[in-house]
């Protein structure tokens, strides 16, 4: 038997909104630790990974792991029936090829149920590799949304240059050019409107924007923003969700042809 329950659907809705447009199904991998998922994008180029924690969730029992392969598009339609301050629980019995969702309102005056079939979906399971990272950057998430989204209308690729003055992210296309520097903020008693930069060494990628922008749809479920870079690797942008657990993109960096002359 497996039994999660939340007392903000809300956290659900956002990590939902959060991975759907990258990806119309994945795998929810359920053990006594809580839930994890990891899948590469439709279009195999970046990987998004999840993890709540058992401890996060109001209530959580999961007596053997269980993989739990949903459409995203049908479970965003089911929770899209939940108000924002009901309280969702899912369930699923042992091999079952159905999840249930059901939503409590907070006075236990409304209940609704909802079924869903399972599908079965191979997923390989990537290793990601633990690296030590040239540069983490933190700024606040709104800020990067509207930088990605700024630049995007420039060009296809955003360059980031970080640097301990601080990071640059950068466009060209056929507009021309556009340039935004954040400079690491000395003193801010905030700390989801700071901007930090722990580094070893300076670094310089160049990114798809159209990923980056995907990945901002995660800025609802926190004020911060991490990513963490170094040369050659994938770029790592991480959301934390409230205390319950965090979501992680992956991204290539693009190789540019001046590189290969």
């Amino acid at each position: 038997m497996f039994e999660a329950r939340l007392v903000q659907s809300s956290i659900l809705k956002k990590v939902l909104e959060a991975i759907k447009e990258l990806l119309n199904e994945a795998t929810f991998d359920c053990s006594d630790s809580g839930i994890q998922l990891q899948a590469m994008d439709n279009s195999h180029v970046s990987l998004v990974s999840m993890n709540l924690r058992s401890d996060g969730f109001d209530k959580y029992r999961c007596d053997r792991n269980i993989s739990m392969g949903m459409n995203l598009g049908s479970m965003s339609k089911i929770l899209k029936c939940a108000a924002n301050d009901d309280i969702v629980t899912m369930k699923a019995q042992d091999n079952a090829d159905t999840v249930t969702f059901v939503f409590e309102s907070p006075n236990q005056e409304k209940v609704s149920d909802y079924e869903m079939k399972l599908m079965n979906l191979d997923q390989e399971h990537l290793g990601i590799p633990e690296t030590n990272y040239a540069c983490v950057v933190h700024l606040p998430a709104g800020e990067f949304a509207r930088i990605c989204r700024d630049l995007s209308q420039f060009g296809e690729s955003i360059v980031i240059s970080c640097t301990k003055e601080g990071v640059k992210f950068s466009s060209v296309g056929d507009v021309g050019s556009a340039n935004i520097k954040l400079a690491q903020t000395s003193n801010v008693d905030k700390e989801e409107l700071a901007v930090t930069i722990e580094m070893e060494e300076p670094v310089t990628l160049t990114f798809a924007s159209r990923y980056l922008n995907s990945f901002t749809k995660a800025t609802s479920l926190s004020n911060v923003v991490q990513l963490s870079m170094s040369p050659d690797v994938p770029l790592v942008v991480e959301y934390r969700i409230g205390e319950i657990g965090h979501i992680r993109y992956y991204l290539a960096p693009k190789i540019e042809d001046e590189d290969n002359n």
